[in-house]
């Protein structure tokens, strides 16, 4: 089992009588349904449906205090903290931003359990294993608890990518992408039957019409990665923008669209120097570039 603290997670505390229901009329997904044992992935939206922040969403039990903790970007805790203020009005709720005593652990490859802060299981992806919200300089006896090697936080990067799971502002912009184009409707991060949270007309439109162009894609790579952010052409027309990328596997923001006519014409998909070959995972749904139907 390999266990990563990771630099780029931050923390954000949310509790109160209203906790809950503030919540659940916010972010994308069923707050009613998260338990300690239960977590959700989630967003916040703009009313027109795009990503201001995402993040999972993880319960602590009563007897440890209770409250929600978001487990997302250190650089959009003061976001998410702002956000929320502007929509408390009088509910009541507390918001903090508990990043600077507090970071996020991944641990993978494996299974276990530490009494070392707060565990629950990334629910994105099984795959993606389980994270531990804890002082930073407790990591090394939670990953000794779990039985797990400590490793630099870019392995994780690199297992993540393998697996082909989206990180905001690196394979798609804040502010600027639709829960869609950032797969999460195909990573449990949309409850389409939960009713109104902020966007939701915009994406649950996206949804009924199957209209989604963009989408994020796993690719592969040989020799040197292109830059993140580099455009992706077909004969040299845009298809799309590059992601992150590690040990010959990337991430991609595409048109599918126009991926799937490049694929047909038998024109490659480059990248920089790098020609880029399609991989779907098993955890994908909708219908991918050169595929007859939907999986």
């Amino acid at each position: 089992m390999k266990a990563a603290l990771l630099p780029d997670r931050g923390v954000v505390k949310v509790s109160g009588d209203d906790a809950r229901n503030f919540l659940n009329g916010l972010l994308t997904s069923d707050i009613g349904e998260v338990t300690p044992a239960s977590p959700r992935f989630a967003a916040l939206l703009t009313p027109q449906g795009k990503i201001i922040l995402d993040a999972i969403v993880a319960e602590a039990p009563a007897a440890d205090g209770g409250g929600f903790f978001l487990d997302l970007p250190k650089a959009l805790a003061k976001t998410c903290v702002d956000r929320f203020g502007f929509y408390k009005l009088r509910a009541k709720v507390a918001v903090e931003d508990l990043s600077a005593a507090l970071g996020v652990m991944a641990a993978w490859e494996g299974d276990g359990a530490t009494e070392y802060g707060l565990g629950y299981r990334d629910p994105r992806l099984p795959a993606l294993g389980l994270r531990i919200i804890l002082p930073p300089d407790l990591a090394a006896a939670a990953a000794a608890d779990l039985g797990a090697v400590l490793v630099p936080p870019a392995a994780f990067e690199a297992h993540r990518i393998a697996l082909g799971a989206p990180r905001g502002g690196l394979d798609f912009s804040y502010g600027d992408a639709f829960p869609h184009e950032a797969d999460m409707d195909q990573l449990h991060g949309v409850d389409f039957d939960k009713g109104c949270f902020v966007g939701q007309e915009v994406v649950s439109r996206m949804q009924h019409r199957g209209n989604a162009r963009t989408r994020i894609v796993p690719v592969t790579y040989d020799g040197f990665a292109p830059e993140a952010g580099a455009a992706v052409t077909a004969a040299e027309k845009s298809v799309g923008i590059f992601g992150s990328s590690a040990d010959g596997r990337a991430l991609a923001l595409l048109r599918l669209d126009r991926a799937e006519d490049a694929l047909a014409a038998g024109q490659p998909l480059v990248a920089g120097a790098a020609t880029l070959r399609l991989v779907k995972p098993d955890w994908i749904r909708f219908k991918f570039p050169g595929e007859r139907e939907p999986a």
